[in-house]
């Protein structure tokens, strides 16, 4: 498999950090994570297969994307490293610490869950028309976006963070938004979160309706030895709302595993 490409800062001895970016963005989103970190550790921000240029795959399921995980971590020389999923990149990750776990220095899970909906397929087909029945109707994703981005934040992002989240779903390819859509309906990784052993951070924003912080407090819960943060007033986009608590929390996590002193 051909790796993705990635946005790669930092050559640190420090464990590295792989971003993995939601359904709406690449790995640009990630840029104030960046810049933050690249002093510390090799960063890397994947973009998902069929974001920016990254090839897509078919088919598009978790095997595929936590293969192409393993393939980025392989064409960069990466034993293992610190995954950084959000969303649907939290989805990616959970998969591949499951079928990989020893590619997985620690684990941090930001806005994401562990399974969607029910098992009678009716909120699924529900979601898939409510994401992708504007498309079908006509829309595109940049018409689409305002009103998505506006539904994501929280109460207290800075004002950058509105327009940073429209630009980055307005080019989003939409056959790649389908296929990522279809596939987080039908993922379900609640049986291996026990399973889960490396060190791992689940980070919530209390206004997210997506992923709830209630919801991902007893998904911490499950993980054995988990650490739990609750954002204020952040909705689903909080390492873009508010980067500076985003990453003094997962620098705290981060510090407490190599025993640095937080700046």
């Amino acid at each position: 498999m051909n790796a993705p490409s990635a946005i790669r800062v930092g050559e640190a001895g420090l464990p590295a950090l792989v971003f993995l970016h939601g359904v709406g963005g690449d790995g640009g989103t990630f840029s104030a994570q960046l810049d933050a970190f690249a002093d510390t550790h090799t960063c890397l921000a994947w973009h998902m297969p069929g974001y920016a240029n990254s090839a897509t795959i078919d088919p598009y399921d978790w095997d595929g994307l936590a293969a192409a995980l393993i393939a980025l971590l392989d064409a960069h020389h990466l034993d293992s490293a610190t995954l950084v999923g959000h969303s649907i990149g939290g989805m990616v990750a959970q998969h591949a610490v499951a079928l990989a776990p020893e590619r997985v220095e620690s684990l941090v899970l930001s806005a994401t869950s562990p399974a969607f909906g029910n098992r009678d397929g009716d909120f699924q087909q529900q979601f898939l028309n409510a994401r992708l029945g504007p498309l079908d109707a006509g829309e595109t994703l940049a018409s689409l976006a305002p009103g998505i981005v506006d539904n994501l934040l929280g109460q207290n992002p800075v004002t950058t963070a509105r327009d940073a989240a429209i630009a980055a779903m307005a080019a989003v390819p939409e056959a790649s938004y389908r296929a990522a859509m279809t596939a987080i309906t039908v993922f379900d990784a609640r049986a291996s979160l026990p399973r889960i052993a490396c060190p791992t951070l689940l980070i919530a924003g209390s206004d997210d309706t997506n992923a709830p912080a209630a919801m991902m407090a007893r998904m911490a819960d499950k993980i054995p030895g988990a650490e739990y943060a609750c954002l204020d007033g952040l909705g689903h986009l909080s390492y873009m709302e508010r980067p500076d608590l985003f990453n003094t929390t997962l620098r705290t996590f981060l510090d407490a595993r190599t025993g640095m002193t937080p700046p």
